[in-house]
C-alpha cells in the first residue's frame, strides 16, 4: 500500500470540505459537538442536501445512481463530515439494505426501494435480532407463510433501531419451515396493520431502540428481495459490509480531537489534565491505536479496490468497537465530577439541566450509548471466531 499524498485524493478532500463549509447547517454542527443525538429530520435533510450535490450513494457505483468514488475517496468523504460534525445519513438503507436490494433484487425492487433510498424519501430499520436468537441468526422463530399473492408475517424482533421513526423494516423471516437457514428478506411497511413497535430507552436517557411485533402482518410477494430462500446468504453479503464499517475511524477520530481538546482544558487551579504524565501517556497510546486502526482500514480498503474478498469486515470491527469505547471512557474521566450526569439532550429531560460544561451531558450519553458498539453488527466474541475460522483455520 502506497501511504504518500496523492494530490487528486488533496484536491478531493478539498472539495468535500468546502461543501461542508457552504451546505452544513450551523445548528446540525453545534449539536454534534455538544455530543446530542441527531434527530431523524436531521438525518433526512443532510441526506437531500447531499442527493442535491449527487453524493447521496457516496458507497453506491455510478449504475445505481451513486457517485462511483473509489474505496479511498468514500475514506476521504466520510471522515471530513464527521470531523465537521455532519449527520449521519440512514446506514440500514446507503449502507446495508440498499447494496442488497441493488446486488440480489430484480428490476422492480431496484425501481422501488432504489432511488427512495438516495432521495431519503425512504428511510429503513433492520428487523433480524428476536429475543432468542441475537448473534445465532440461525435461531430466528419469525414466519413468512404464503397466502395467494401475500406473505403472512408473524414473529418479534428486538434492537430494531429507529423502527419507531422510519418507513420500511426489512425482516429476516423463515418461509421454508423444514429447512434449518431456509429465510428470506422481506420489505415490510412499519405502518402496516400489525405491526406494533414498542420503545425500549436505553442507558443513556436515549431513544433508537424498539421491540417490533408482527402479527398477521400482510406483505405483497413483490417486496421480497432476490429469491425465497437466499436470505441467509443476503444476510452474510450485508453483515459483512456492516463490520466494515463499524471500524468507525471517522467517530474514532473526531472523538479523539475531542478528548484531547478536553484534556487541555484549564482547571480551577489553572492546571491542565493533559500535562499530568500518566494522563498524557493513555492519551499517546489510544493515538497509536487509532494509527494502527487507520492503517488497517486504508489497508483494506486498497485491497478492496483491487477485488480482494478477505473477511476483513470482522477484524475490523473487532478492533474499532473496542477503541470507541476506550476513548470514551477517557472523554468522562476528563469531565471529572461532571461525569455524573447522564442527559442525553436537555430537550428530551425533564431533570434540570445540571451545572458544568454544556458538551458534559451529551458526552456521558454517547459513552453509554456506545457500550453496545461491541455487540451490535455481531457481538466481539462472534467477531474472535470468524478470525479464528476464516484467518487462523481454527
Amino acid at each position: 500500500m502506497d501511504l504518500r499524498p496523492d494530490p487528486a485524493d488533496d484536491l478531493f478532500r478539498q472539495q468535500v470540505r468546502q461543501f461542508l463549509r457552504e451546505q452544513l447547517p450551523p445548528d446540525m454542527a453545534e449539536r454534534n459537538r455538544l455530543g446530542y443525538h441527531f434527530l431523524r429530520e436531521d438525518m433526512r435533510h443532510w441526506t437531500r442536501l447531499l442527493h442535491a450535490q449527487g453524493w447521496a450513494g457516496a458507497n453506491w457505483p455510478k449504475a445505481w445512481g451513486g457517485t462511483g468514488w473509489s474505496q479511498l475517496q468514500q475514506f476521504i468523504f466520510e471522515e471530513e463530515c464527521a470531523l465537521a460534525g455532519a449527520p449521519p445519513v440512514d446506514v440500514a438503507g446507503l449502507r446495508m439494505f440498499g447494496p442488497v436490494v441493488m446486488t440480489f433484487g430484480n428490476e422492480q425492487c431496484k425501481a422501488r426501494f432504489g432511488l427512495p433510498i438516495l432521495t431519503g424519501e425512504l428511510f429503513w430499520a433492520q428487523g433480524f435480532s428476536e429475543p432468542n436468537a441475537g448473534s445465532d441468526l440461525g435461531s430466528l422463530a419469525t414466519r413468512a407463510v404464503r397466502d395467494g399473492n401475500e406473505y403472512v408475517i408473524n414473529g418479534r424482533k428486538i434492537w430494531t433501531s429507529y423502527a419507531h421513526n422510519t418507513e420500511v423494516i426489512c425482516v429476516l423471516a423463515r418461509t421454508d419451515l423444514t429447512a434449518k437457514r431456509s429465510f428470506s428478506m422481506i420489505v415490510v411497511d412499519a405502518h402496516a396493520p400489525g405491526v406494533s413497535i414498542r420503545p425500549i430507552i436505553d442507558i443513556g436517557e436515549g431513544y433508537s431502540l424498539n421491540e417490533t411485533l408482527f402479527e398477521d402482518v400482510r406483505v405483497p410477494l413483490d417486496n421480497l428481495i432476490g429469491e425465497e430462500g437466499q436470505g441467509w446468504n443476503y444476510a452474510k453479503f450485508l453483515l459483512d459490509n456492516e463490520r466494515a464499517s463499524s471500524a468507525e475511524v471517522p467517530l474514532n477520530k473526531s472523538n479523539l480531537m475531542k478528548l484531547r481538546r478536553m484534556l487541555a482544558l484549564p482547571r480551577a487551579d489553572g492546571s491542565r489534565r493533559l500535562d499530568d504524565p500518566g494522563v498524557a501517556s493513555r492519551l499517546a497510546q489510544l493515538e497509536v491505536h487509532f494509527q494502527a486502526l487507520e492503517m488497517m482500514t486504508l489497508r483494506a480498503l486498497t485491497e478492496k479496490d483491487q477485488g480482494s474478498r478477505l473477511p476483513v469486515g470482522s477484524l475490523l470491527k473487532l478492533r474499532g468497537s473496542e477503541l470507541l469505547q476506550k476513548i470514551g471512557e477517557m472523554q468522562v474521566e476528563a469531565l471529572g465530577d461532571y461525569g455524573a450526569y447522564v442527559y442525553a439532550d436537555p430537550h428530551e429531560s425533564a431533570v434540570p439541566w445540571p451545572p458544568g460544561p454544556a458538551h458534559a451531558p451529551g458526552v456521558v450519553a454517547d459513552f453509554m450509548y456506545r457500550r453496545a458498539t461491541t455487540i451490535y453488527g455481531g457481538a466481539n466474541e462472534v467477531q474472535r471466531t470468524i478470525i479464528a475460522r476464516s484467518f487462523l483455520e481454527l
